[in-house]
């Protein structure tokens, strides 16, 4: 039989089937890994021009030159309008260059010779597959003359029946290795399902030359659309069948028999494939939940199992990795999806896991190149390399025997990890469409990841950031009991301006301070750095509320237009039992009277927010007693949107005054109150403050004259009162700091008696006051001074010690740590 005869008897056969079918010439073209032709066949020659001599050897690209395409209108153009282009295209070009490991297809317009040809261009269909297999050759090229498929010598009308146009793959056989090649079709081909490839090895064999097939059903794995009218294939199916079972005829069979109804040929099922996984992973910018998401998206759709591991500065948020990963490097195990039975992995490879892999595994060499690795089957020799790594764990039994694919993980072409997907035996291998397939995958989950590591690497230099610029205050001072609470807001990098802080000052008394910087980021929180640190220096100068605060607003003014900040100060003295306080724009504090449960915003004079200028500021004494608890915090807490600020404080009232066993138990009691409210969107500072107070009978007080005869006086009260409280063991030292602390009063003061005061707390505590303004130092002195060790004394043997101006002179104290306390 001819080949005419045969091709004859093909068609009818199609016809008879009730299916449109025809087949015109197929040119093949093969390109090696150089980019060079390789086989050029008679097609070819036909379609392009050229020779097979002058074809084979040269560069592809100079043998299958393409520019502009058929306008909208063209009568010639059987399917309609297609994008105008230049060039060859924009998936052959790539196909040739080797930027595409996939199939692809298109239609384009060919320049043909004058020499060939009786006219300028040619309307050309191509098919480009990559060839995977062993051998030179890196791509399979198919094309064949669009204007064939409306001729009339094909005996076929083409119209709106056509659904698909598919090649016929019957390779010409004027090449060595052509029946070789056409019977690993299935396996070089990607996505190749096993009844197409029988196809179109039986076609191969049987015709012994290239054709164009087209039909209602053939499908291969890359089916170009080229605006051919299409109906539901569903529904092509159902009126085939209903047409055969009413004639009698055997139902026809598809080329697709082999499983459910494809709407999609391969590649562009997994492109709704990766396009599914990339909506399911990046939902959130929590590291944990990404790295659990990409884990879940491919299993069991792509893989089995699938193990997850990342670098170990990664998990560590230490920032991006760099250089290249070596031996060394650490990867943590942070995710294993399977679907095996429950706990058949746990044990043997437990997530949370960290290890080094040598450089002759299939991971290093992912994560060394940055591409992926496939190992169709895992031996028994490859199996026993894998599982040296797992000491006293044979993990042989899981993967022996299994397909497997190791993505790299990467972003800005750094590797941050890397993914094993393992295939059970029973399932069909991983191919190279798989290997594409899983890289485009590992690229976004890659991206998605870096997102996720970028935001928690940011949070952790915002909270380290915060962290460093919150004091840490201790829960006891002079007289009173501290807590506090500092909530983040739900803003990027969770930085703000809130912050609060206490200072010990003179006179056992100590300064609590809240406020709050107008806006939110690192400005925001340097500035208040800024002003924490100008709030404790001027502080330690002792200076009045109101003062304080004005000087504050003059700094902020010096600093720049945009300083803004609302602050509470209020000084607490327990011996007096007394609040001094001065509020710049703050909200309120809240007082809870121990004696009957009360809780009221205090009534302050509101002031300016600091930086405004120009506004003064007022001071208000409020006396208080034993017990009672002052709560200050910053708006975010009481402030919600839409919601008037009214209600938060009235809330922020209530809840203050709930009782509660600790400190720390009324603090959360009030977040919960106010935190729970949806809406909240700015931090919180929290100070609570017990003002427990100091008793009469655990102060002493002295006034010293200046004659240098009341140094020894001062020694002997200071004994005796020691003796009364039963404080022994601290005479010694307390007595001989006294003597040196009076000593320097009598010497520098004036004309105001000195004062001496003993103050039994937590610590003892020594204060002496003089109306000279000179603050005392630490001198070197030398062997035969006579003067210039005495601060040194007292810095050697006191807890702690300091010096502070007053409105009169100087106080100069000292603690000493009482046994037992």
């Amino acid at each position: 039989m001819d080949r005419g005869t045969e091709m004859g008897t093909a068609h009818g056969r199609a016809v008879a089937n009730g299916v449109a079918a025809g087949r015109i010439p197929l040119a093949v073209v093969l390109v090696d890994r150089d980019g060079l032709v390789s086989h050029w066949s008679r097609g070819a020659r036909r379609l392009f021009g050229a020779a097979k001599e002058d074809a084979v050897g040269r560069p592809a690209v100079d043998l299958l030159p393409v520019s502009g395409a058929l306008p909208d209108d063209d009568e010639t153009a059987p399917y309609g309008a297609y994008s105008a282009y230049d060039g060859l295209g924009p998936d052959l070009e790539s196909s040739l260059d080797g930027r595409l490991s996939y199939p692809a297809a298109g239609r384009a317009r060919l320049s043909a010779s004058d020499s060939d040809r009786d006219h300028d261009r040619i309307d050309v269909l191509w098919w480009a597959y990559p060839l995977v297999g062993p051998g030179p050759e890196r791509l399979l090229v198919l094309a064949a003359d669009a204007g064939g498929l409306h001729h009339e010598d094909t005996g076929v009308g083409v119209g709106v029946g056509v659904e698909r146009i598919a090649p016929g793959f019957a390779l010409h056989t004027d090449f060595p290795g052509a029946e070789e090649l056409a019977r690993r079709l299935p396996e070089i081909l990607p996505s190749m399902s096993v009844g197409e490839g029988a196809r179109i090895v039986a076609q191969v064999l049987e015709l012994g030359y290239p054709v164009l097939e087209f039909s209602q059903n053939d499908r291969v794995p890359v089916t170009p659309d080229w605006g051919v009218p299409r109906r539901a294939e569903r529904k092509a199916r159902q009126e085939r069948a209903a047409a055969a079972a009413a004639s009698g005829a055997p139902l026809p069979q598809a080329a697709d028999d082999e499983g459910e109804d494809l709407e999609y040929a391969a590649v562009r099922e997994r492109l709704e494939f990766l396009n599914e996984v990339s909506g399911r992973i990046g939902t959130s910018l929590d590291l944990s939940r990404t790295i659990v998401e990409v884990s879940r998206a491919v299993v069991p759709r792509f893989t089995d199992v699938a193990g997850t591991y990342l670098r170990e500065q990664v998990v560590a948020g230490e920032g991006f990795p760099e250089g290249v990963p070596d031996t060394t490097t650490m990867w943590h195990r942070v995710a294993v999806e399977h679907t095996d039975e429950p706990g058949r992995w746990d044990d043997v490879v437990p997530v949370g896991e960290a290890m080094p892999f040598p450089a002759h595994t299939p991971f290093f060499q992912c994560m060394t190149t940055g591409d992926p690795v496939l190992v169709p089957r895992i031996s028994e020799q490859m199996g026993h390399m894998i599982a040296a790594q797992f000491e006293k764990r044979d993990i042989r039994p899981l993967i022996t025997g299994r397909s497997m694919l190791v993505v790299p993980l990467k972003a800005r072409n750094v590797v941050l990890g890397f993914m094993i997907l393992l295939r059970h035996p029973e399932r069909v291998e991983f191919n190279d469409m798989d290997r594409v397939t899983g890289a485009e995958l590992a690229a976004r989950a890659g991206l998605v990841l870096d997102n996720a590591r970028m935001y928690t690497y940011q949070e952790s230099v915002a909270e380290t950031l915060q962290d460093s610029m919150l004091p840490h205050i201790a829960p006891r001072m002079a007289g009173c009991d501290i807590a506090t609470r500092y909530l983040p807001g739900t803003l990027l990098g969770r930085v703000g301006g809130d912050w609060f802080d206490s200072v010990k000052l003179p006179g056992s008394r100590t300064a609590l301070v809240v406020g709050d910087v107008m806006g939110h980021g690192l400005n925001s929180a340097a500035m208040m750095g800024q002003m924490r640190t100008a709030v404790q220096t001027m502080a330690a100068l002792d200076l009045p509320p109101a003062q304080l605060l004005r000087n504050l607003d003059d700094l902020a003014q010096r600093l720049g237009e945009h300083y803004l900040a609302t602050c509470l100060y209020a000084v607490y003295d327990p011996i007096a039992s007394e609040l001094q306080i001065a509020n710049a724009g703050h909200i309120p504090p809240v007082l809870v009277r121990a004696e009957d449960g009360r809780s009221d915003l205090l009534d302050l004079p509101t002031g300016a927010p600091i930086g405004v200028g120009g506004v003064p500021f007022e001071s208000v004494a409020v006396r208080v007693a034993p017990g009672d608890r002052l709560v200050m915090c910053t708006d975010g807490l009481v402030e919600v949107r839409g919601e008037d600020i009214g209600v938060g404080l009235a809330t922020l009232c209530e809840s203050a005054a709930h009782p509660a066993a600790s400190m720390d138990d009324a603090c959360d009691t009030i977040i919960r109150a106010l935190n729970t409210r949806g809406g909240r969107k700015d931090d919180v500072a929290l100070l609570m403050a017990r003002l427990n107070g100091i008793e009469p009978e655990d102060v002493a007080r002295w006034r010293i004259g200046h004659d240098p005869m009341e140094v020894s006086r001062s020694r002997a009260v200071v004994r005796e009162q020691l003796h009364v409280w039963g404080l022994n063991s601290l005479v010694d030292n307390a007595e001989l700091m006294v003597s040196e602390l009076v000593t320097n009063a009598v010497r520098h003061s004036h004309s105001r008696p000195i004062e001496l005061r003993l103050v039994r707390g937590e610590t003892l505590v020594c204060e002496v006051d003089d109306d000279d303004h000179t603050l005392p130092t630490l001198l070197s002195a030398r062997r035969l001074d006579e003067f210039g060790r005495g601060m040194r004394v007292v810095s050697a043997l006191a807890r702690e010690w300091g010096t502070s101006r007053t409105s009169s002179g100087k106080t100069v104290w000292f603690e000493l740590t009482i046994p037992g306390r």
